[in-house]
């Protein structure tokens, strides 16, 4: 599966941002999906995933209550709403994908190319 990852942008801090992640090349309910997002020098961080039909969803504590996860199986798309932006959530935000069926031990080998987001204070 390819993944493409965009909405990313400059907001200022306590904004919003919504990214997408279009996938194709193959059945995108076949996948469990995911975001992460990296700075440099710093190791990739988990930051949200969700199950292949939407229904088990869960957050890194740091952005749990003021991100979203989400995805629309009908558009191939998966979704982060992001809300109450602080500036240390500047990074690049990457989607993955996992194989569904292992939601817990996942393994995601299918990375997107990533979309950068600044906030600033």
């Amino acid at each position: 599966v390819q993944l493409q990852a965009s909405g990313g942008g400059l907001v200022q801090a306590g904004g919003s941002l919504r990214l997408s992640c279009a996938a194709s090349g193959r059945t995108f309910t076949s996948y469990d999906m995911a975001w992460f997002r990296q700075t440099p020098g710093k190791e990739r961080e988990f930051v949200a995933s969700i199950t292949w039909n939407g229904e088990t969803t869960d957050y890194a504590d740091s952005v749990k209550g003021r991100f979203t996860i989400s995805r629309d199986n009908a558009k191939n798309t998966l979704y982060l709403q992001m809300s109450s932006l602080k500036p240390e959530d500047t990074a690049v935000y990457l989607c993955a994908a996992a194989p569904r069926g292992f939601y817990y031990t996942p393994l995601y080998n299918y990375w997107g190319q990533g979309t950068l987001v600044t906030v600033s204070s």
